[in-house]
Order: structure tokens, then sequence, then C-alpha cells
């Protein structure tokens, strides 16, 4: 059964919003996503990953890390199915899985950034 939810999408301006019921092992997969990119440099390499599939070496690059540090962080990623692998020729080119995850990664980074540039530890009261 869907739930109607009050939703303020700008300050000031409420819409309502259906929300869909979903089942215990939605939020556990949720959770886990949300945990597997909770680590800045992962997060860093989700969103060079946004702008299309690399491999290793350019995710190093793009990143300033060490390859094997990089290495170690994409494994937590797919190990999370936050990423899928192909090979092409002698290397690994990866990419994210869909676009739920490129959205939810590009929403934090903006949303970071536009907190941290003009939002200084505003809370909103309801009223």
């Amino acid at each position: 059964m869907d739930q109607a939810v009050e939703v303020e999408v700008e300050v000031g301006v409420k819409v309502e919003a259906e929300v869909e019921r979903v089942d215990g092992d939605a939020f556990r997969r949720g959770a886990a996503y949300l945990k597997a990119m909770a680590h800045p440099l992962r997060l860093e390499m989700l969103t060079e990953l946004v702008g299309g599939p690399r491999c290793v070496h350019e995710l190093v690059d793009a990143t300033g890390a060490t390859q094997p540090l990089v290495s170690q962080h994409l494994r937590i990623l797919r190990t999370a199915d936050l990423l899928v692998a192909e090979r092409r020729g002698r290397e690994v080119v990866y990419s994210i899985v869909d676009d739920h995850i490129r959205h939810i990664v590009l929403d934090a980074v903006e949303h970071a950034d536009s907190e941290g540039s003009h939002h200084e530890h505003h809370v909103h009261h309801p009223h």
C-alpha cells in the first residue's frame, strides 16, 4: 500500500508525494549501498564513473590515490553491487550499474557542495 507524504521541495514549497511501501530487505540493501558509498575516496571514484566507464589507471589519475588503494575500494564497490567490471583486452573497465546509483551519487555530492558553499549549519524547524 502506498502512503502519501508531504515533502518540502524548496523553502516554503511543499508537495505531496506517493511513497511506496517496501519490505525490510529493500531497506537493508539500500543501507548496504549507502554504506559502501560512505567513504570520500569511493564517492570521488563513483563521481568519476558517473561520466562513463573507467579503468583502474584512469581512476588513479583522477583521484591521485595509489593503484592498490583504488583497487581495494573498487572491490568494496563491486561487492556492494554498485559497479560492474568488464574485461577489455588487458584492462578491466568499471562502470556504475544503473541510473539510480548515478543519481544518488550526483545528488549527494551536489547537495554537499551547495551546503558547504552557502549554508552554515542551517536547521529546518517544522511549524
